[in-house]
């Protein structure tokens, strides 16, 4: 709803940020290498991680809680999108594989 932004980073982390006040609400950690790309869930409850460390995670956006680790690339997963209905994930990876 563009009430935060969501950086992915080198430092193995995504970051939830208010943008009126700068401040960083949450801090996504358990990745172990790091991010190509995060996005909300389009309810905004969930956030989706894709990592170099060969993960997508779902975590809860007002918690901060792994609530799944996609696994299954043998390489780098470089993008990480949500359905339009948010029960679906698509991933993408350098290992040349989509999951859904």
């Amino acid at each position: 709803d563009g009430s935060s932004i969501l950086p992915a980073s080198y430092d193995h982390t995504a970051r939830i940020w208010d943008p009126l006040s700068g401040e960083c609400i949450k801090t996504l950690q358990g990745h172990a290498s790091h991010l190509h790309s995060a996005v909300f869930s389009p309810d905004g409850t969930l956030v989706l991680t894709a990592s170099r460390d060969g993960t997508a995670r779902v975590w809860n956006a007002a918690s901060g809680e792994i609530k799944s680790v996609l696994r299954g690339h043998r390489d780098s997963v470089r993008s990480a999108v949500f359905a339009p209905n948010g029960l679906l994930a698509l991933t993408a990876s350098a290992d040349r594989t989509a999951r859904i």
